[in-house]
C-alpha cells in the first residue's frame, strides 16, 4: 500500500469544485487545465491562499499535448493515479438543444480518452449530465454517443462503471442529478459508495439514512449581504456575499411565496410574470428553507427563501458544499443571459459539488489501496 500522496491531473477544472473533493481525499493534483479566464483566476487565488502546489494551465485543452505533462511532471506511462474532470455538458443537457457531437463542446468529452491513452492513469473519474445517456450519435440512435465513449475507453483497456447520482443522497442540499463514470485500467473491482441520505419518508425503514438537508441549514449563520450595490455588476469581492438584485426585480420576487415560483402567481400582471406560462415551474423559483434546492443552473439565479432578492454567490457555494475558506474571482452579475465568460454564480452552477467529488474520490483511493496499485 502506498504511503505517499497519490498523483492526479484535473481536466476542465472550472472553479475547482471537483478538485476540492479530490484533494481532500488525499490526492496531490499536479495540474489543473481550464479555458475560462475567471475560473483560472479562481483556481490561482485559492492555490495561493491554501498553498496548493498545483500548476494552473489556462488553455484550450485541445492545444495541450499529454506528453508535455508526462515530461514536466516526470510521469512514466501508468504512474498517474487519477485523471479526472467534468467536460462541458451543454451539448448533452436535457435543458438545452441536445446537439451532442454536432456541437464542438460535445466532442471535448473525448479529450479525456486522448489524455488517458498517453498517460495511462490507473483510474479515470468523469462527471457529466445524465442527458449523455440518451444523446444521439451519427446514427440518430438514443444513447449512441455514450456507447461510443465507452467503447473508446475499452479500446485503451479501461473497464468503465457509471451511475446517476443525486447530490442530496450524499448530504448536499440540492436535487442535482449527474452522471459519474469511473473507469479502471484492466479489470474493475470498483463499486460506488452507498448513499447516506434520503427523503424523510424513507428514513424510518431498515436503512439508517439521514434525512435530506434543507437549504436553511446551510445558509444559517451568514451575515446580511451588502445591500448598497443595487443591481450593479461587482468584481472580485472576496466574500462573494453580495446582493446585486435590481430594484424592479425585488418587486417581482416579493410576490412569490416560499417554495413557489413566479409563473404560479396568476394574480400578477403580465409585466411582472415576464410572459411565463404555468408550465414554467422551475424558473424564477423561491427556494424553501426545509427542502433541498433545485439544481443550480447557469441560466438563472434562484430567489432567497425569505428575503426579496436573488441568492448571492456565497449562498450558492453553501448550497453546493464549498468551504467558506474558498474564494471566487470574476464578476457578480445582476442579470441572467448569455455571456462569454463565467461570472461567480455560473462558476458554481457549472461545478461538481465538492462533497460528491470527495466521497467518490475516497472510494477510488480505497480501491487503489486495496488493489495495492
Amino acid at each position: 500500500m502506498k504511503s505517499q500522496k497519490r498523483k492526479a491531473i484535473s481536466l476542465f477544472s472550472g472553479a475547482g469544485g471537483m478538485d476540492i473533493g479530490v484533494r481532500d481525499a488525499g490526492f496531490d493534483i499536479l495540474a489543473e487545465i481550464e479555458f475560462d479566464p475567471h475560473c483560472c483566476a479562481t483556481l490561482a487565488a485559492n492555490a495561493e491562499i491554501h498553498k496548493y502546489n498545483t500548476k494552473i494551465i489556462h488553455a484550450d485543452i485541445q492545444t495541450i499535448a499529454p506528453e508535455q505533462l508526462s515530461d514536466e511532471f516526470i510521469l512514466k506511462s501508468g504512474e498517474l493515479d487519477l485523471l479526472f474532470g467534468g467536460p462541458p455538458c451543454q451539448s448533452f443537457s436535457l435543458a438545452g438543444k441536445q446537439r451532442g457531437l454536432e456541437d464542438d463542446r460535445g466532442r471535448l468529452l473525448f479529450e479525456i480518452v486522448r489524455f488517458a491513452k498517453e498517460l495511462q492513469p490507473k483510474v479515470i473519474f468523469i462527471e457529466q449530465v445524465k442527458g449523455l445517456l440518451s444523446s444521439k450519435g451519427e446514427g440518430n440512435r438514443r444513447g449512441e454517443t455514450f456507447e461510443i465513449f465507452l467503447r473508446e475507453l475499452e479500446a485503451i483497456y479501461y473497464t468503465p462503471k457509471w451511475r446517476v447520482i443525486v447530490a442530496a443522497d450524499y448530504g448536499v442540499p440540492q436535487l442535482r442529478e449527474r452522471l459519474f463514470v469511473i473507469a479502471t485500467r484492466g479489470g474493475n473491482g470498483f463499486s460506488f459508495p452507498e448513499r447516506t441520505h434520503a427523503p424523510v419518508e424513507e428514513c424510518n425503514g431498515l436503512f439508517s439514512y439521514k434525512p435530506y438537508l434543507g437549504i436553511g441549514e446551510v445558509l444559517n449563520g451568514l451575515s446580511e449581504p451588502d445591500s448598497k450595490i443595487k443591481g450593479k455588476t461587482v468584481y472580485d469581492r472576496a466574500d462573494s456575499h453580495v446582493d446585486v438584485t435590481p430594484p424592479r426585480d425585488r418587486e417581482r420576487i416579493a410576490q412569490v411565496p416560499e417554495g413557489s415560483y413566479l409563473a404560479a402567481q396568476s394574480h400578477l400582471g403580465e409585466d411582472l410574470r415576464c410572459g411565463l406560462s404555468p408550465k414554467d415551474t422551475t424558473k424564477y423559483l423561491r427556494l424553501h428553507r426545509k427542502r433541498p434546492s433545485n439544481t443550480l443552473r447557469c441560466g438563472e439565479i434562484f430567489y432567497h427563501p425569505t428575503e426579496d432578492r436573488y441568492l448571492t454567490p456565497r449562498e450558492y457555494m453553501r448550497i453546493h458544499g464549498y468551504p467558506d475558506s474558498y474564494i471566487l474571482k470574476g464578476p457578480i452579475r445582476s442579470r441572467t443571459g448569455s455571456v462569454p465568460n463565467l461570472d461567480q454564480h455560473r462558476q458554481i452552477a457549472n461545478s461538481v459539488p465538492p462533497p460528491i467529488a470527495n466521497v467518490l474520490a475516497l472510494q477510488i483511493k480505497g480501491f487503489l489501496d486495496e488493489q495495492n496499485l
